[in-house]
């Protein structure tokens, strides 16, 4: 097969993930060319990531395809909730209830999109049809990068071409590894992670039965979490609320080799019992806490696994990747496309890597709750095990809750400090993983509110920045406007009348960049305009 292979790009993504389709998806928006090559033909045969969260669904509606991810996930009466069993025939020792988040219920008052579990299986493939679409966006399956070098004011990569096994060099302005840590990028910036990373070895398993509920009195469950008498040994997932199921060994650090696991005897074992079933695959992997020392260096970033890796329990590891993404594309385009100012790109770290550091540091915590106290008469059918269950269960309802709700982890994330954001002085309010409080200081993300049938404030955000104006009796805007356009900065004006929207807001004027967080606010048009652009656009 000969393929073509352009000469130069202006960046050059590395990872066809659904990070890396993330990134190319934000320069296809704002038209920026780019290439992103994957080394594999981009199939998925085993579940992987299956938690995205409203905030990543909000990056699927601003692309137009959250309809489609919500249509191709878990049904939408399926429960997200969490149940702790010694099996599914056996007790029961609590329940952890999702209910906003799945089983035909509202979303959050404080987001349009509730949470939806689409494992990449299936949601890959909706991402890589969008992207498809892009003109600016050219994919290249069955294609690794095997070097990267420096050369001039960019770089030159060496690329393979799997179909025909020919090297092609191509070079590019800037380079975003999407890679998982799996290339030559993160190396080539002295990034490289240690074996003290390492949480557990863990082993997954993959089958189909569809409608495993009804073959049990424990009903409709997300997931499934067993406790033995050796603890809290592993779990059930649903992937996607039909057909398909993911057993997951916990583990330890020593290393287990799949062709010694058998895996008919954990089935079996997290059942009760024998139950009929397609074993499909099993693979091992690592669970680990790791953040990357940088982010970026010059003109190469890393985003998601390939800057930072965490254990699975708490679902952040790909929401955090499309946090990265949208956050590193916007400013790309906006110096690539000429109005982005020298300090642009030297935020991505610094607003990133504090994000991701709590979510792998808090993933991790998360993992080593799973630690029980003795729970060798667990299965005890006697008054001493149903003491001990109704312990293990309250214990479990309380800890692992702050697993499993962390609407607080979603959507109330902020940068501060960054050197794009201007604060205001008010106060940074608490950190807080389970719960989300709207807030429009700047650094946050802007919040949430209808402003007509299905339309959402953040529905206006994405294209450039835009400055809200709440109230008619707001400043008029035209110096701010004149100096954006002066710069070459997209700035729309929207005019906000909701008396609610305003309050939640706490300023006349709300200036919102294109990734939908809060740049600056006041109730007045600053005396130098300029200025307050100049330091949103990275330039002051």
């Amino acid at each position: 097969m000969n393929r073509n292979f352009p000469e130069s790009t202006p960046v050059l993504i590395v990872g066809g993930g659904p990070v890396g389709m993330a990134v190319a998806a934000e320069l296809g928006r704002y038209g920026v060319e780019c290439l992103l090559v994957e080394a594999t033909d981009g199939t998925v045969d085993h579940p992987r990531a299956s938690a995205l969260n409203s905030r990543t669904m909000e990056f699927c509606r601003r692309w137009g395809i959250s309809e489609t991810v919500q249509e191709v996930g878990t049904p939408p009466d399926f429960p997200h909730s969490v149940i702790y069993v010694t099996s599914l025939t056996g007790y029961l020792m609590a329940t952890v209830d999702r209910s906003h988040h799945g089983g035909g219920s509202e979303p959050l008052p404080e987001t349009p999109e509730r949470p939806q579990r689409c494992n990449q299986i299936w949601f890959n493939p909706v991402l890589r049809d969008h992207v498809e679409m892009l003109p600016s966006v050219t994919q290249m399956p069955m294609c690794r990068l095997e070097a990267i070098e420096a050369d001039g004011d960019g770089y030159i990569g060496t690329l393979r071409d799997l179909t025909d096994d020919i090297t092609h060099r191509i070079a590019a302005r800037f380079v975003v590894a999407a890679c998982g840590g799996r290339s030559p990028v993160p190396g080539a910036i002295g990034v490289t992670m240690g074996p003290d990373s390492l949480l557990s070895h863990s082993i997954n398993i993959f089958i189909r039965t569809p409608a495993l509920w009804e073959r049990h009195d424990k009903g409709k469950a997300a997931l499934n979490f067993f406790v033995g008498t050796d603890g809290l040994w592993g779990g059930l997932t649903a992937q996607d609320g039909r057909d398909y199921w993911r057993l997951t060994l916990h583990g330890n650090k020593s290393y287990i080799d799949p062709a010694t696991i058998d895996p008919h005897f954990w089935l079996r074992r997290a059942f009760g019992g024998e139950f009929e079933y397609e074993f499909l695959n099993m693979v091992a992997w690592a669970r680990r806490e790791w953040t990357a020392e940088r982010f970026q260096q010059d003109g190469i970033f890393l985003v998601g696994d390939a800057a930072h890796q965490n254990s699975p329990s708490g679902g952040f590891g790909l929401n955090t990747g499309m946090g990265d993404a949208i956050d590193l594309g916007w400013k790309l385009a906006s110096v690539i496309n000429g109005w982005g100012g020298a300090g642009m790109l030297g935020s991505y770290e610094i607003e990133r890597r504090p994000v991701a550091l709590r979510n792998v540091t808090e993933a991790a915590d998360n993992y080593r709750r799973y630690a029980l106290p003795d729970t060798a008469q667990i299965d005890d059918p006697g008054p001493v095990g149903e003491v001990l269950r109704k312990e293990i269960g309250e214990g479990l309802g309380e800890s692992q809750r702050r697993q499993m709700v962390t609407d607080g982890i979603a959507l109330g994330y902020r940068y501060d400090p960054s050197p794009i954001c201007i604060p205001d002085g008010t106060a940074m309010p608490p950190d807080d993983f389970g719960v989300y409080t709207p807030i429009a200081r700047p650094g946050s993300r802007a919040p949430h509110g209808w402003i007509a049938p299905g339309k959402s404030i953040i529905d206006l955000f994405g294209d450039g920045f835009v400055l809200l104006r709440f109230g008619e009796d707001a400043p008029e805007p035209e110096k701010i406007v004149t100096a954006a356009r002066a710069c070459g900065v997209p700035l729309a004006v929207e005019t906000i009348g909701d008396p609610a929207l305003a309050d939640l807001y706490q300023a006349k004027l709300v200036l919102v960049r294109p990734d939908g967080h809060v740049a600056w606010r006041g109730n007045s048009v600053p005396a130098d305009p300029l200025s307050i652009i100049d330091r949103v656009r990275g330039a002051a």
